[in-house]
């Protein structure tokens, strides 16, 4: 499994801690290392600002490996190139937002992925990963 963060990720911590939790990328990335294995999985996180740079990870996905989590942040809203590069994918995936995204502002009850996804995961915080590795282990059968 992939998880991919996008962009203002990186500034977990910094950010409003009561929309997205106190904990950092690298804290968040601990959790969610502890959370594959005690599922039985492996994860892998990787983590970019530049919209080109996701979009490759998720091109680099097909046959290397068998899910994705994704996050990916404000471009869940509009990135048109990220959607289609998560279908070029093929591979199953699950969106995951650390908040509840549906009771947030308008714009952000768009998702220009959720109908690519297995399911998707919000407002859990850092356990929504958790729950998402489970939605994506059971996709996998």
């Amino acid at each position: 499994m992939e998880i991919l963060h996008g962009v203002n990720l990186d500034q977990l911590g910094r950010r409003d801690a009561g929309h997205y939790g106190a904990l950092t990328l690298a804290q968040l990335e601990e959790r969610i290392a502890a959370f594959a294995t005690e599922l039985g999985l492996e994860a892998t996180c990787f983590q970019t600002n530049a919209e080109h740079a996701y979009v490759e990870r998720l091109h680099a996905a097909r046959g290397t490996v068998d899910g994705l989590i994704l996050n990916p942040g404000a471009w869940t809203h509009y990135a048109w190139a990220i959607r289609d590069a998560l279908e070029i994918a093929g591979v199953p995936a699950v969106e995951v937002h650390l908040s509840k995204v549906a009771e947030r502002e308008a714009f952000r009850r768009t998702s220009v992925v959720r109908d690519l996804c297995v399911a998707t995961v919000s407002g859990e915080g850092a356990d929504g990963y958790r729950t998402a590795l489970e939605r994506l282990r059971e996709a996998l059968g």
